[in-house]
């Protein structure tokens, strides 16, 4: 299973732990995803989708069907 956001594209990004020494060695930081059930009220079903917790504060603040719609023209999806 792919850890990118469904919604945003958001996915890993990579990056460096730093030692007390200076060491750099290669690490992935991960986007917090989370696994959550939308009701789409014009089709009258439930859909679920594999999204960041960002994209959950903009669903809940601008709806499922706005933010679908949005990232769909853009390309997201």
């Amino acid at each position: 299973m792919s850890k990118i956001c469904d919604l945003t594209g958001k996915a890993a990004m990579t990056g460096h732990n730093v030692s007390n020494s200076n060491v750099k060695t290669k690490r992935r930081f991960y986007p917090n995803l989370k696994l959550k059930k939308f009701y789409i009220p014009e089709e009258d079903k439930w859909i679920t989708l594999k999204v960041s917790t960002s994209a959950v504060k903009t669903i809940s603040k601008n709806g499922i069907t706005a933010c679908i719609n949005k990232f769909v023209k853009t390309g997201s999806i």
